[in-house]
């Protein structure tokens, strides 16, 4: 389950309601957290132990829902980041706006000298 995020949904219908133009980000990052990030894009993503977002790509949606294109690789964790349960899609590296949040089915801890890795087609992003 996904959901978009308070500035997304007012891009959207702001886009839908003919009051602007929205240009899409030029790359998409993928953001990881132990809780859940609510939809002003609060909440607690992980930082240290060499964890930074990574770039993803998708594919173009199709009945409502698009998944990533590409394998995804966090880097080896040097330290313990938890137990990570949800996820959150960025336009920019570090800071930046959320775009949309969810959790993942099952929650994966993650420690020292563990890669994070989410296969092909795992990723889905559904508008609802």
């Amino acid at each position: 389950m996904s959901a978009l995020s308070d500035y997304a949904e007012n891009k959207v219908l702001d886009v839908l309601g003919a009051n602007a133009t929205f240009t899409a980000p030029s790359a998409v990052y993928l953001g990881l957290s132990t809780g859940a990030f609510n939809d002003d894009a609060s909440g607690t993503e992980l930082t240290g132990n060499n964890y930074s977002r990574v770039a993803v790509s998708f594919g173009s949606a199709a009945s409502g829902t698009m998944s990533n294109d590409a394998a995804i690789e966090f880097a080896a964790a040097t330290g313990n980041w938890g137990s990570v349960s949800h996820w959150a899609l960025f336009d920019a590296s570090s800071s930046g706006n959320m775009l949309v949040s969810g959790s993942f089915t099952s929650a994966k801890t993650i420690t020292s000298g563990d890669v994070l890795k989410i296969a092909v087609g795992d990723l889905d992003i559904t508008a609802a």
